[in-house]
């Protein structure tokens, strides 16, 4: 058996898109994947994307907001960036052998009522999912340096 892909997913504030797509990465990529998730600016993990998770059959109730800071050094098949602020200010990882990204919309920015708003998280929510469960089909063995996957 060879050893987990290493990835490091980031978003701003790794509060809501880098959480979920941790969540969907370790629940998907069971023995494929060791991954952790970080923000350019830290803040919290988002109610709306643990209830959202929730709803998928993944608990991130325990996951924290951490920064990138934390993981400088170590080395990771993957750095994936999943908004494009935290593209532009994502350090240089120098153990990282691929750089992935992929933005996905904010679903913190979403206003009006508690069902307005989860049903932007939802969309986003599936929109990650989808995009993990493509990546790790097709891309997870990729010797691409840059990687842009979408669909």
């Amino acid at each position: 058996m060879t050893n987990p892909k290493r990835i490091l997913v980031i978003c701003t504030g790794n509060s809501a898109r880098s959480q979920m797509a941790e969540g969907f990465f370790r629940s998907l990529g069971t023995g494929k994947v060791s991954v952790a998730s970080a923000g350019t600016h830290p803040s919290r993990v988002n109610p709306y994307a643990i209830r959202v998770m929730a709803e998928a059959g993944i608990d991130i109730s325990t996951h924290t907001s951490k920064s990138v800071r934390q993981f400088l050094g170590e080395p990771f098949d993957f750095v994936v960036t999943v908004c494009d602020r935290a593209r532009e200010e994502c350090p240089y990882f120098p153990g990282a052998k691929r750089y992935v990204h992929h933005s996905f919309r904010d679903p913190a920015d979403a206003i009006g009522t508690d069902a307005e708003i989860l049903t932007v998280f939802r969309q986003v929510r599936d929109e990650i999912k989808a995009w993990v469960e493509d990546f790790l089909t097709n891309s997870l063995d990729s010797d691409e340096k840059d990687i842009s996957v979408s669909l």
